[in-house]
């Protein structure tokens, strides 16, 4: 197993899955400028290390707070702060890795997810929610518009009278309406999550990478193709992965009824 060592999250690789937890507990795993910096570079490990999946969570009693605010000079009266900054240097390079990176990304939420916290929960390919969970668009109570994708997935997920609600009232969602509305894969008993998560991340560990990569790509981006060119990306991708060990592997592991053993490649 191969561990790094971090001061504001955990981080493991071990037989192709990696796993991030954020790990500011006292502060409810709320995002510093360190923190960032740290998750930028566990993500490089992910991607340089083999990893074949990646399962995010929090350690404590939350998943994630967002933004810790108390890691800003923000006071009544002093100057403005250019929050921009901050999306364009830290947020919003976190949330197009998670949905680029080349491999499922499971979000395991084991508590709240506030803010960017919530979003960034979104930005998985499979969010699996203690059904102790809530998810909160707090940026309305401080005067500010849902992002780190929020104005993105949440229309996309749930709605635009949905994500209005959410976005513009704060108020909590629990982890059940959650999957009932379509915004999360599933909510499971509380003592059940880690199990589950871990489970499901050591299947996709096991899994013909390449196919689930692309398969992932044709979905994130089909609202941006009619369904003419939407086809013909299946046609493509097919073709190419028809040509993949993997495929073969697969089709003679069902015809010979045993296990496959995919490379991932």
């Amino acid at each position: 197993m191969k561990r790094m060592a971090y001061e504001t999250i955990l981080f493991s690789l071990e037989n192709g899955a990696a796993t991030l937890t954020l790990n500011r507990p006292d502060r409810l795993n709320s995002f510093t400028v360190k923190m960032h910096d740290e998750v930028r570079r566990a993500l490089d490990e992910v991607e340089a290390g083999g990893a074949r999946v990646l399962l995010l969570t929090g350690a404590g009693r939350g998943f994630c707070a967002g933004q810790d605010l108390s890691d800003r000079s923000v006071s009544p009266g002093g100057e403005g702060v250019d929050l921009g900054e901050s999306l364009e240097e830290r947020y919003n390079p976190l949330v197009r890795r998670l949905t680029n990176l080349p491999f499922p990304v499971i979000c395991a939420v084991n508590g709240v997810a506030a803010g960017a916290g919530a979003n960034i929960a979104f930005a998985a390919d499979i969010v699996i929610a203690a059904k102790s969970a809530k998810f909160i668009q707090s940026f309305a109570n401080i005067g500010l518009v849902p992002d780190s994708g929020g104005t993105w997935s949440l229309p996309r997920l749930a709605g635009q009278a949905r994500a209005l609600g959410l976005a513009l009232t704060g108020e909590p969602l629990p982890a059940e309406k959650a999957a009932e509305w379509g915004l999360i894969w599933k909510a499971v008993d509380d003592e059940k999550l880690t199990a589950e998560a871990e489970a499901l991340a050591a299947k996709f560990a096991r899994a013909p990478t390449r196919g689930l990569a692309e398969t992932k790509r044709a979905i994130r981006t089909a609202f941006s193709r009619s369904l003419d060119e939407q086809l013909d990306l299946e046609r493509d991708l097919q073709r190419a992965l028809g040509r993949t060990e993997d495929y073969r592997e697969g089709v003679d592991a069902f015809l010979n009824k045993r296990k496959p053993v995919f490379k991932g490649k």
